[in-house]
């Protein structure tokens, strides 16, 4: 069992993590990330990214990540295999347990771990992610441009995709298990008026189907009310059904939203512990993208280097007036 001390201790290695310990480190602050269970984070099960500014050309989400870790290593990251188990946010230094005993110290913690796309686990659903099956409208509605659409669910979530989805195809159809929607009125109004938006009703997925080459091509659905079956042609399916933020260490010990996301002074992500930061997806709920969870990123870094110096300032005022 080993302790690793730190000025900043991130935990959670995806856009968000990285970005804060490339601006840590350029800062001196010697930042060790713990990368947890899925070392990159979501972008390492995307495929194509055309929408990360600074590439001409469509990019490969875990190339992207690669090169975002080796950019922090290169600044004097520190990157750790490992998976934090439990956490300690009493203080003065806050602590993490890894699964094999090691010990993580940060005078400052980061927390950027993630948030992860609830999916339905039907059959076909997992072999055609990225192959017609999506969890994200905003990242890959762009390559259905034309093409019949359906995206399933009946929250916030599955509206304001089946409405940003009407930019790429005039053919989407929202299919809801139930007989009426979750989201908010104004949502429902705005969808339901839309005119290149249909609903199907009392309609649960049972298979995703794909073709010949590999790609979907249709979903076998059962009615909700009658059990009867049906088959239903599609090039696009987008799941969007929620997002399951990866708080679990957190309970109890930060202020968590009803949502599961961690609550931090808006516009910033400072937590209600002075030292504490929450950056990315695990704070966002609204927009869930890589290039805003690197902002947090950024942010995280920037806010945490202002909270030390202040730190050692008030330190060093309180020694000499003794």
């Amino acid at each position: 069992m080993t302790t690793h001390t730190t000025r900043m201790l991130i935990i959670g290695s995806g856009p968000a993590g990285l970005s804060a310990a490339i601006y840590g480190a350029r800062a001196g602050m010697e930042p060790i990330v713990v990368q947890g269970l899925q070392p990159g984070g979501q972008l390492t099960i995307t495929t194509d990214v055309e929408n990360y500014p600074g590439f001409r050309d469509v990019v490969q989400g875990p190339w992207l990540m690669q090169e975002m870790q080796a950019q922090a290593e290169h600044v004097g990251t520190r990157m750790m295999w490992d998976t934090i188990t439990s956490v300690d946010l009493s203080g003065p230094k806050f602590t993490a347990t890894g699964d094999g005993g090691d010990i993580y110290e940060g005078d400052t913690l980061v927390i950027a771990t993630g948030a992860q796309a609830k999916w339905l686990g039907v059959e076909g659903e997992e072999a055609l992610s990225g192959k017609g099956v999506s969890a994200c409208a905003t990242c890959d509605g762009f390559f259905f441009k034309g093409k019949k659409i359906a995206v399933i669910g009946g929250g916030n979530t599955a509206v304001e995709e089946a409405l940003y989805l009407t930019n790429h195809s005039d053919d989407v159809t929202l299919i809801h298990r139930r007989d009426s929607l979750r989201a908010e009125k104004i949502l429902q109004d705005r969808l339901l008026a839309h005119p290149s938006i249909s609903v199907l009703w009392n309609k649960r997925v049972e298979q995703f189907v794909a073709g010949e080459d590999g790609t979907l091509t249709s979903l076998k659905l059962a009615d909700t009310q009658t059990g009867e079956h049906s088959d239903f042609s599609t090039e696009g399916a987008f799941v969007a059904i929620g997002h399951a933020p990866s708080t679990e260490l957190f309970k109890g010990k930060l202020e968590i939203d009803g949502g599961g996301y961690i609550v931090v002074e808006p516009g910033t992500p400072k937590t209600a512990i002075p030292g504490v930061f929450a950056c990315g997806d695990v704070m966002d709920h609204i927009y869930r993208q890589a290039v805003t969870a690197a902002g947090t990123g950024c942010m995280a870094a920037l806010d945490a280097e202002r909270y030390l110096a202040e730190r050692e300032f008030a330190d060093k005022a309180s020694v000499a007036a003794q």
